[in-house]
């Protein structure tokens, strides 16, 4: 199976660095999956998991990513990650909680600012929530 370098970098730390066969991503327009020889392009990274393949395609590790560039170049996949946490390291409680934060925030906003940061955390929460479940659902 062919391979590729992967680099996964947040504003805090290197998360990944390592040959892989598959990465699959939320791209600015969709869900993108990225095999040895893709065509080099740069996306807009929504938030939510991100799925790497191992160089041998037998384990799979993910990833949430909120945000962030990826870029594809012949033999190297780059993602610059505004904020990344490795699905096994999620606090399934503490989204939870940030989650009824942010629907509570939603019933007692009085203005547009206050609306797009309910909106914002709100939907960053479910991400996270969904990337634990994709990780459930692997192991």
């Amino acid at each position: 199976m062919a391979t590729f370098m992967c680099r996964v970098v947040s504003a805090r730390e290197e998360l990944y660095a390592g040959e892989i066969s598959m990465l699959i991503a939320n791209g600015h327009s969709g869900e993108i999956g990225v095999l040895a020889g893709h065509t080099p392009l740069i996306t807009l990274l929504k938030p939510g998991a991100m799925r790497m393949k191992s160089a041998d395609g037998l384990s799979e590790e993910v990833i949430y990513v909120s945000g962030g560039v990826l870029e594809v170049q012949p033999n190297l996949v780059t993602v610059l990650a505004d904020d990344a946490e490795r699905a096994h390291d999620l606090d399934e409680a503490k989204i939870a909680e940030a989650r009824r934060a942010a629907e509570q925030m939603l019933v007692n906003q009085t203005d547009t600012l206050q609306t797009n940061a309910a909106l914002a955390a709100l939907a960053e929460s479910v991400a996270q929530l969904q990337t634990i479940q994709k990780y459930k659902n692997r192991a």
